[in-house]
């Protein structure tokens, strides 16, 4: 038995269709403990193609980056949430990105026309040797299905009904995949990356801000997790898996029932890649406190509480990712 790493639940999403109150309770127990699990066998997924995604984006010339690097480090372009950034000097995140998300209905009435949270994803240029576009949408798409999937077991074995969750998601969710590049440090990396034991890191100490997360780490290790007993554990990578975890609003939704863990990704002294996919409700969702107290009739009332300000605010004035700190205020 391996006993270096954290030993998590696996949930195949194909055989959990036959035991549906078997794995909902796992899933449920799983998040009430460690608060990540593996996620297996999702229907049509392909990994390898996922890689080469990564490796084609990344390996494209500056000039194909440049013309969808967000607003903050290209000023001549507009998008300011998704599309390409870069590694920035200095920064204990030392990793390259390229966001995306699905498409939104510019007239829709929901959307308000100054909300750059709603602003469309913009593509790199093909050269035709990747289907890139088309193979990230598929990505994309098979993604919400799943997750969506997860939701109505979590739903289950907590005792909600089946499309509690599920429900917040119906209309413009902000959802969102990343392909992340870790590139080796080019010599020195900056002094606040080392932490205990001489460990150096590439991203930070952290908790998800979102709903919740499924991450593919192809091969590659780095990823830690603080264990029951607070101690830092890493997480094995496994070929053709998911790994799940909640994110802080999935958590206070449950009032904490569900754990939003602390996790962070150490250099490996190789190129690394990995692909998340953020589940975000839409800007005006409601994350308000006590939210699942209309399910279950017990303790406070609930208090609403839009997504999308405590969102901006939590990633740009509280956590301060490297990312997002640079986005401009938004009132709408």
């Amino acid at each position: 038995m391996d006993t270096e790493h954290m030993q998590l639940y696996v949930t195949d999403m194909v055989k959990c269709r036959q035991n549906v109150a078997q794995a909902s309770q796992q899933i449920v127990e799983a998040l009430e403990t460690v608060g990540f699990l593996y996620i297996e066998n999702v229907d049509g997924f392909d990994f390898d193609q996922l890689f080469k995604a990564c490796q084609w984006m990344f390996g494209q010339p500056q000039a194909v980056k440049d013309k969808i690097t967000r607003n903050h480090w290209n000023p001549n372009n507009k998008n300011v949430l998704r599309g390409y950034f870069p590694v920035v000097p200095g920064e204990v995140s030392h990793k390259e990105g390229f966001d995306f998300t699905g498409t939104f209905n510019p007239n829709d009435p929901d959307i308000h026309p100054n909300n750059w949270m709603y602003e469309q994803s913009v593509w790199p240029d093909e050269d035709g040797t990747f289907p890139f576009k088309e193979f990230m949408m598929n990505c994309y798409n098979i993604l919400t299905k799943t997750t969506m999937e997860i939701l109505r077991l979590i739903a289950i074995g907590i005792g909600i009904p089946e499309h509690a969750f599920e429900g917040i998601f119906t209309k413009n969710p902000l959802t969102k995949m990343r392909l992340q590049h870790y590139p080796p440090w080019n010599g020195m990396h900056t002094k606040k990356a080392t932490i205990e034991d001489g460990k150096i890191l590439t991203m930070t100490d952290h908790t998800d801000t979102c709903f919740m997360t499924l991450l593919h780490t192809f091969h590659y290790e780095g990823l830690e997790v603080v264990n029951s007993q607070g101690q830092w554990q890493p997480i094995k990578s496994k070929p053709n898996c998911f790994i799940m975890n909640i994110g802080d609003v999935f958590s206070r939704l449950t009032n904490g029932r569900f754990k939003a863990t602390r996790h962070r990704v150490l250099k490996i002294n190789v190129d690394r890649y990995s692909v998340p996919f953020f589940v975000e409700p839409p800007f005006n969702g409601d994350i308000g406190i006590n939210w699942i107290n209309q399910y279950t009739g017990k303790g406070e009332s609930h208090v609403p509480e839009r997504y999308g300000p405590w969102y901006i605010n939590q990633v740009k004035n509280v956590k301060k990712y490297t990312e997002y700190v640079v986005l401009p205020d938004l009132d709408v």
